[in-house]
């Protein structure tokens, strides 16, 4: 059974409710509700130079692990079900919602967009799409490669991150040199993990000092975005990532309960808080005549969380569990196989 550690838990807790906030805040600004425009565009930059790429280093921590388990074929086949799945399932329940709902929400979808989501991913999808070409191009490179050796795959996709502008021609190869690098962070990372988590009480000041200070020269002394890219951006991730796992790896001597519990279900939430956090902002402004945008961040970050959650009870105690992962009967990973 592969090793569940409560910093990750929290790390991707962090992840998702940042996740939930950038969603839940963009909303408002194309709503065009009364946002503080410059603090949305600084606040959105900061979480978007991280947020996501803490969530490949975070999956990137499990995958010797889980290659060893399941050898090369089990692994694709795996995520193949707890990836695949639920990225073609809630694009089209998601993209469905957005085309009944279309004259209420931001967007205008239509099912041309919805049935395009092999070669064009939508909305948070992207994501879940990314993530399983990362485990492909994982599965083919690093067997390949001495596992002493596998920290220099950390600088050949930093590498490529850099000069992915140049090198990516096409989605699909731009969302691989956008997010391997932070993958093979994750994969690199248990190496040092050990001595990471001995020292992260003073990691997390270190980190911390690094985070303030590099954010404010990325943003405010350089007037640069999350989209500018770079090695600048490259190394701005890499200590924000950083500076969360310390942090989170400090919270380990704090049971937070309710943190571990958001953090083992933020696939559940990624996948329904855009539906949650969108439902919520058309019935306080369509309905109740609502812009505050106070009440609209509140409320749209505690239901796009507690929405999801509350499905997720009512999915299992209610036999729906095909909503999140396939029934065995059509279940790829377990067909017989050999790797």
């Amino acid at each position: 059974m592969i090793e569940r550690s409560s910093w990750v838990d929290y790390a991707k807790a962090v992840g998702i409710i940042l996740v939930v906030y950038g969603h839940v805040a963009r909303g408002l600004l194309n709503a065009k509700l009364p946002l503080d425009e410059h603090a949305f565009l600084l606040i959105d930059s900061i979480i978007y130079t991280f947020h996501m790429p803490l969530f490949f280093f975070l999956s990137g921590r499990f995958f010797y692990k889980t290659l060893e388990k399941h050898g090369r074929a089990g692994l694709l086949l795996n995520k193949a079900d707890t990836i695949l799945y639920p990225f073609v399932i809630w694009s089209l329940l998601q993209g469905s919602f957005e085309v009944a709902l279309s004259s209420y929400t931001n967007n205008n979808v239509t099912f041309n967009d919805v049935f395009s989501l092999f070669w064009r991913p939508r909305a948070q999808f992207w994501f879940l799409y990314a993530l399983f070409l990362v485990f492909v191009v994982s599965s083919i490179v690093y067997p390949l490669i001495d596992r002493a050796r596998s920290s220099l795959l950390v600088l050949v996709f930093g590498a490529l991150f850099i000069c992915k502008d140049d090198l990516a021609f096409n989605p699909a190869t731009r969302f691989i040199f956008e997010n391997m690098v932070f993958f093979a962070l994750g994969v690199w990372f248990n190496e040092v993990k050990d001595l990471f988590k001995e020292k992260c009480k003073k990691l997390i000041f270190i980190f911390l000092i690094f985070f303030l200070c590099g954010q404010y020269i990325f943003h405010v002394v350089l007037g640069l975005t999350y989209e500018t890219g770079g090695a600048m951006q490259l190394a701005l991730a890499i200590i924000s990532i950083f500076f969360i796992v310390a942090l989170s790896m400090c919270l380990e001597s704090v049971r937070l309960e309710w943190l571990t519990y958001i953090g083992a279900s933020s696939m559940t939430i990624y996948l329904m808080h855009i539906l949650a956090g969108s439902g919520i902002r058309i019935v306080l402004n369509k309905l109740m005549g609502i812009d505050s945008i106070a009440i609209h961040l509140v409320l749209g970050v505690l239901i796009g969380i507690g929405a999801p959650l509350l499905a997720q009870v009512i999915i299992r105690q209610c036999g729906l569990n095909f909503l999140l992962a396939p029934p065995k009967s059509i279940a790829v990973s377990s067909f017989r196989y050999t790797a």
